[in-house]
């Protein structure tokens, strides 16, 4: 793969067999960001689960510290009092049918999370095979089907992020910009680690967390040391 010349220099600032306390590493992210535009700073953990099997599945949603640094646009499944109570608290766009079609018909997608209330989710079913691939279906493990719209809105305009592992056992998840600058940083991944931890299924077996990455948009990733968060 050809890297170019900030990618280089940003690697030489640390070594890449090494594994770094949290808030190390993620100075080397900060140091090493050498895009005209603020990176978004990414968290990579791959865990010692098999995502194969329905009780080895880690699965979840937190609400950073600091936020992303990105306002998440919010879609929300509703319908009678629940449309106002999503719209007062800040929902980008609320609905019922109207919206599956415009989703179906049109293939539009100008939203990053979908929020539907429990009474909603026999109509939000018919748009699992396009919501589902890209991540966005709703789910009451992460907080998105509730009746409770409003405070999942609110939660998610605060930073709230879903981790959940991927085909390979990661999970890739946002923990801020670089402009937040290594503090911040630690704190929001000390918050998303925590929920990892916690999240830990009982029929996992062995090395809970395998390996633990941070990088950011265009840097190379830096190795983290996660002893302290337990295993």
């Amino acid at each position: 793969m050809f890297r170019g010349k900030k990618y280089k220099e940003s690697a030489k600032l640390f070594d890449r067999s090494v594994q770094y306390d949290p808030t190390e590493a993620l100075e080397f992210v900060v140091k090493g960001a050498s895009a005209k535009f603020d990176e978004t700073v990414e968290l990579h953990i791959k865990l010692g689960v098999d995502s194969r099997h329905a009780d080895q599945q880690v699965r979840g949603a937190v609400v950073l510290p600091n936020g992303t640094g990105k306002t998440a646009r919010v879609l929300v499944f509703a319908k009678d009092a629940k449309v106002d109570e999503a719209q007062a608290a800040g929902a980008d766009y609320v609905g019922g049918m109207e919206l599956v079609e415009k989703i179906t018909k049109e293939n539009w997608f100008d939203f990053d999370v979908v929020v539907a209330t429990p009474d909603m989710m026999g109509v939000v079913g018919r748009l699992g095979k396009v919501l589902g691939p890209k991540g966005l279906m709703p789910s009451p493990k992460a907080g998105t089907v509730t009746p409770n719209v409003a405070a999942a809105v609110q939660e998610i305009k605060a930073g709230k992020v879903e981790y959940r592992l991927d085909k390979t056992n990661i999970i890739h998840c946002p923990i801020g910009k670089v402009s937040f600058g290594a503090e911040k940083l630690t704190e929001n991944m000390d918050t998303l680690m925590t929920a990892v931890m916690k999240a830990k299924p009982a029929a996992a077996k062995g090395q809970y967390v395998k390996s633990c990455t941070v990088v950011s948009t265009m840097g190379p990733g830096v190795k983290v040391n996660t002893s302290k968060y337990g295993n």
